[in-house]
């Protein structure tokens, strides 16, 4: 756990050395975040194919069902024509 320090009672080395340890985990943030950014945008990239095809797919099952429903409407129509 972190410990409460008073900056105005600290001496110049130990402000120094305060500031490189702040200046240290800046960096490790940053590098951190890039090997973050880095494995993200290769598992969006590995995805990516699967995420095309399976909405080919969907596009394809979707125009099925949309002719079938008109085939079957058309068939409803012709049958009331048919008892009318």
């Amino acid at each position: 756990m972190a410990q409460s320090v008073n900056i105005t009672e600290l001496n110049l080395p130990q402000l120094e050395m305060l500031k490189n340890q702040l200046d240290q985990t800046a960096e490790d943030a940053k590098d951190f975040f890039k090997r973050k950014i880095d494995f993200l945008t290769k598992q969006m990239e590995k995805i990516q194919p699967a995420l095309q095809e399976k909405h080919a797919m969907k596009q394809a099952v979707m125009e099925m069902m949309s002719q079938k429903i008109q085939q079957l409407t058309a068939l409803g129509a012709t049958q009331a024509t048919a008892k009318a």
